[in-house]
């Protein structure tokens, strides 16, 4: 009852300077508010994003976290401003919808456990042990081949419960993206989606609902977002890499993942991080992107949004950083803004300059 307690108080905390941001202001021209909907993902950035920006721009963020399925059809539905979603869409789909997306943070999906005795760090799991785990192939703490990768750790002999997410979610995409490739069971059974078929376990409500599933159920293991965990102070797992080292989740981790993504080269901006070589690389790290129209009906609008995304990208990054998630590099956000430039108009004109 007490974890479940400090959990509503954390998620207030953040819905609270939300509010401060987008909601507790003097009513504003419709020009000063912005709309958009979408990951959770990197909805704890976004929502200090939006606290500070309001307090040197007075400009208010409308941001629904309702997972990166609900951005993009809320975007389509042109029901907002943007969308937001750490699965990104592919450049045919783009072109179909007539969006453009820019990747906005980068940040690491960890999987978090409630094993008795068993504190953060100390469990190591290869990502075949993972993907079988989630299968409901390995149903026990301490199933032999847990054992084996975890000498001289004490495993009791307990039910593991599986909790996913229930919803659409980017977070799942990019953590089933990374079961895809290490697991050829997951990848002809399963599959990379935002929402699958998941074989066993139960299903949470965001990040902030698996978060709160994992703390309250003893045998529990989870995927969230990192910053999830810290501010829940769960227990992470170490993974082992592609260059076979067992690594921690942390903002190193992240960066030294992204290291080598090569964005000038990726059609569309999609880039996938999963599984990514290097020896302190951390195995599930992802991006989280940003969608909007090419052609704006609302050039204001459109300008206020993008004005935005620029105090982020050149003001953020230490807020970024205190959070755990990796900032773009300086010359991701150089192509980025010249590509708003070049692609988002209204009436053949370009909105930003």
């Amino acid at each position: 009852m007490k974890q479940m307690l400090q959990q509503c108080k954390r998620i207030l905390l953040i819905a609270l300077a939300l509010t401060l941001a987008v909601g507790a202001v003097p009513a504003l021209a419709k020009s000063r508010t912005i709309n958009g909907a979408g990951a959770t993902f990197p909805f704890p950035v976004y929502s200090q994003w939006a606290y500070q920006y309001y307090r040197v721009a007075k400009v208010r963020l409308n941001y629904q976290s309702i997972g990166s399925g609900g951005g993009i059809r809320q975007i389509k539905a042109k029901t907002v401003d943007f969308g937001a979603s750490d699965a990104p869409l592919k450049p045919v789909d783009l072109e179909a919808a007539g969006l453009l997306q820019f990747p906005m943070i980068m940040g690491g999906v960890v999987p978090v456990v409630n094993v008795p005795g068993i504190s953060a760090g100390q469990l190591k799991l290869s990502g075949k042990l993972l993907a079988d785990i989630f299968q409901g192939k390995i149903s026990k703490w301490n199933d032999a081949r847990i054992q084996a990768d975890n000498q001289g750790l004490a495993l009791p002999d307990q039910a593991i419960t599986v909790v996913h997410r229930s919803d659409g979610s980017g977070t799942t995409w990019i953590f089933t993206n990374y079961l895809t490739k290490v697991s050829s069971s997951w990848a002809k059974k399963i599959g990379n989606n935002k929402a699958v078929n998941w074989p066993v376990g139960v299903g949470g409500k965001g990040n902030e609902g698996v978060a709160s599933y994992v703390q309250r159920v003893k045998g529990s293991i989870g995927y969230v977002e990192y910053a999830y965990a810290l501010q829940n102070k769960m227990n992470h797992v170490l993974l082992k890499n592609s260059d076979g080292n067992y690594v921690a989740p942390t903002s190193e981790t992240f960066q030294a993942a992204a290291a080598g993504a090569d964005w000038a080269n990726a059609k569309g901006y999609y880039m996938v991080l999963t599984n990514q070589p290097g020896e302190n690389s951390w195995p599930i790290t992802g991006a989280s992107f940003i969608l909007m129209y090419k052609n704006q009906v609302k050039p204001e609008t459109a300008r206020a949004v993008l004005s935005f995304f620029d105090w982020c990208y050149k003001n953020g990054g230490e807020i970024a950083n205190n959070l755990d998630y990796v900032p773009m590099p300086a010359k991701v956000v150089d192509m980025v803004e010249a590509t708003w430039r070049q692609e988002i108009k209204a009436s053949g004109k370009p909105v930003w300059k």
